[in-house]
């Protein structure tokens, strides 16, 4: 769960200009008349001056200042990548460092986070971890050092802009010289930025138009981070290439397994940055969702893969639990301020107690996360799965590179028999425990469906989304029910020391947990139907189609049926055929 206050408290607010030469601009400002009507102040703003006379607009200069920024990030651009930049200030004597997001300009405004604390006295190498910007930037560095990127030396004129005396932003009027130690000419900008307090944001923007084309600016598509990279010819890198992840025409079996497992690799690193971050928990759900994915492709298309599939496989399934232990304790944070948000005032510090109590148990399994990414076993996870998805399928196999359309069939019907079947039993028994497996059943059908969905153009989006339904019903039953259980381990724990007024609220809360689930169990019936109705008999017949399609060419032998649910089938080549893939 990202840090609240984050979002909130940390928002910078800017306009920024990009000018030819600044001295209309200090014209313009020192020759600022006239007023901003009542009408127009944010609420809480009230003129200092009579009733119904407006609030008057005055800029007032202040001293110049030399400012030395140096942008730092890791060898692997680690900072970048989570989609913030780290700069180190010096101004005079004083120092801070900075950690903001890169978030894009609208015709020049940018609203983006900006977290400052101050630079130790030694530099940011000693940098600790218990300040905002210091515990951000070793979760995403890790033990790798941080280097300089690019030097941004500019020359600032401050003006104070005063409404009815009270100070709403600064104009800063900057000429900068941006260079990256390479010898190179530096490059120059001159600049206007406009920082307004965020409530004053829109009862401003009449004065920052005009004073725009007053002045002839025009609005800064790039920040000075951006543009010192493109002017000295450096790039953040993209995801790293592990190949195709397109699919060709007519698709083998190992084409599919590689594309898909190459997809969800990419996004999975490309996710990491992000979760080391902690500041958006969707970042880390997407990248839990990244490994699962994977897992199930493995399992799926593992007669496609080398044997050394089934490690990576039990590798990703450690990285997943460790993902899962955060996300788990995310969703019960979120769920509980919710249901906080219902309660009575007086009523909300029993569940305030609760909420410390599972943000400490977070705070230590993103402890446990960190370690985890910075382990010498993760490394080994992604270099190695990523240079076997480069290789690419092996030529000469002949279940990797048998027709696509051919295998699929088996190999979709088998996770929808398997599923079927789970539904089955859970109906019947109604344990808590069968609901789950039916859930993880319906994953892997799901994730099939998902993965094979372009040799189908498509079509088997619908049946897809109909066992989304069912799982995400069953996900919330096993989430609650996993959440009212550990409610119970912490409520009977000697050593929480919770109050009695807290204990009495966790049952309220896990007796909630179980009506919510029990009305999901209720509707279940319906959803459990979709499995075999006429949205996956419309996938069947589509699927067997395509395979009448490659028997046109191929003489298709199927193997015995015991060998047909693996989906090893075989294709023997006609003589009038083109070849195999």
């Amino acid at each position: 769960m990202a840090d609240s206050s984050t979002a909130s408290s940390n928002i910078e607010v800017e306009w920024q200009f990009d000018a030819i030469d600044l001295r209309p601009v200090e014209r313009w400002l020192a020759a600022i008349t006239g007023a901003l009507p009542n009408g127009a102040l944010p609420s809480g703003a009230l003129p200092r001056t009579g009733a119904g006379s407006g609030a008057p607009l005055a800029a007032s200069a202040r001293s110049t200042k030399h400012l030395v920024d140096t942008y730092v990030d890791t060898e692997d651009w680690r900072v970048s990548h989570s989609g913030y930049v780290l700069r180190v200030r010096h101004a005079g004597a004083l120092g801070e460092v900075t950690l903001k997001d890169t978030a894009s300009a609208t015709a020049g405004l940018r609203k983006r986070v900006e977290i400052t604390e101050a630079l130790p006295e030694h530099g940011i190498e000693t940098l600790g971890t218990e300040g905002p910007v210091g515990k951000r930037v070793h979760a995403l560095a890790g033990v790798r050092p941080l280097r300089p990127v690019l030097e941004v030396r500019t020359t600032r004129q401050p003006y104070d802009l005063l409404v009815g005396g009270e100070t709403v932003a600064e104009v800063a009027l900057d000429e900068t010289a941006i260079s990256a130690g390479n010898g190179q000419r530096p490059t120059r900008l001159c600049r206007v930025e406009v920082e307004v307090v965020p409530r004053w944001a829109e009862a401003l923007a009449p004065f920052v138009e005009q004073l725009r084309g007053s002045c002839g600016l025009q609005p800064a598509t790039l920040s000075k981070f951006e543009a010192g990279l493109l002017a000295e010819g450096l790039e953040v890198p993209g995801p790293p290439d592990l190949g195709p992840k397109r699919l060709p025409p007519s698709p083998s079996v190992g084409d599919v397994a590689y594309v898909v497992l190459r997809r969800n690799m990419t996004a999975m690193v490309v996710h990491e940055p992000g979760t080391r971050l902690g500041e958006d928990a969707e970042e880390l759900h997407d990248m839990r969702v990244a490994t699962r994915r994977m897992r199930a492709a493995l399992a799926l298309f593992s007669d496609a893969l080398p044997a050394s599939a089934e490690h990576v496989r039990d590798e990703l399934g450690w990285l997943g639990r460790t993902l899962g232990a955060v996300r788990d304790l995310d969703v019960q944070l979120e769920r509980l301020e919710e249901w906080a948000g219902e309660l009575p005032e007086e009523d909300k510090g029993a569940l305030d107690e609760l909420a410390e109590l599972l943000g400490h148990e977070r705070e230590a399994a993103r402890d446990e996360l960190l370690s985890c990414l910075e382990s010498s076993r993760y490394e080994r996870l992604v270099s190695g799965f990523s240079a076997v998805l480069r290789q690419g399928p092996p030529p000469c196999s002949a279940t990797t590179s048998a027709l696509a359309a051919a295998v699929v069939p088996d190999l979709v019907q088998s996770r929808h028999r398997s599923a079927v079947k789970a539904a089955k039993r859970a109906r019947r028994s109604g344990a808590a425990d069968d609901f789950h497996q039916l859930r993880i059943r319906c994953k892997r059908l799901r994730y099939a469906l998902e993965f094979v969905s372009e040799i189908y153009e498509g079509h088997t989006a619908n049946m897809a989304s109909r066992v989304v339904h069912l799982q995400d019903a069953l996900g919330f039953m096993q989430d609650a029910r996993v959440a009212a259980t550990r409610l119970h381990e912490l409520a009977t724990a000697e050593a929480t020391g919770l109050s009695s007024t807290t204990v009495l609220a966790m049952g309220g809360v896990a007796e909630r947990y179980r009506q919510e689930a029990e009305r999901v169990r209720r509707v279940l019936p319906g959803h459990l139907e979709d499995l075999k109705g006429s949205h996956w008999q419309k996938v069947k017949a589509l699927m067997e189609s395509k395979r009448l399609e490659v028997g046109a060419l191929y003489r298709w032998l199927p193997r015995p049926s015991a060998a047909r649910s693996s989906g090893t089938d075989q294709l023997q080549q006609d003589s009038s055929a083109p070849p195999l893939r």
